[in-house]
């Protein structure tokens, strides 16, 4: 199949499946036209990339983990250290979790200290950096 029926087959953008391809997570045959064609396990591939996406995980650890990859949800049957590549992003996320709270809770004093200080006093700062970042 072209990358137009898999784009409506399973909802994902041309442009996205080709990401896929470009990141070794999809694999398609380039007819004598230059057309990618994919067989039909594709659709099945790009359901499980979707799935694994959702999950947080990078294309990079996707990629490491389709292999071990059984149906759509997918279950992710024992391949060789496949758990302490799962552990190792877990504690990625678990790391960057604790950076976000540390940095939340220094605002929160920041805050606290402004408003101690008669912050309504000042004229409201438009335009401002704080502001900026957090559009």
């Amino acid at each position: 199949m072209r990358i137009g029926e898999l784009s409506r087959r399973t909802g994902v953008h041309t442009h996205q499946l080709r990401y896929y391809e470009a990141q070794g997570l999809l694999e398609a045959e380039r007819g004598a036209n230059g057309y990618r064609a994919y067989d039909e396990s594709a659709v099945l591939r790009v359901r499980q990339i979707r799935h694994l996406l959702g999950a947080g995980l990078s294309s990079e650890d996707i990629a490491y983990l389709l292999p071990c990859a059984v149906g759509e949800v997918p279950e992710l049957v024992g391949c060789p250290d496949l758990l302490a590549a799962m552990r190792s992003r877990l504690r990625r996320l678990d790391e960057q979790a604790e950076r976000i709270a540390r940095s939340r809770e220094a605002l929160n004093v920041y805050i606290d200290a402004a408003e101690r200080m008669g912050a309504e006093a000042y004229p409201p700062f438009e335009g401002s950096a704080l502001e900026a970042t957090s559009a």
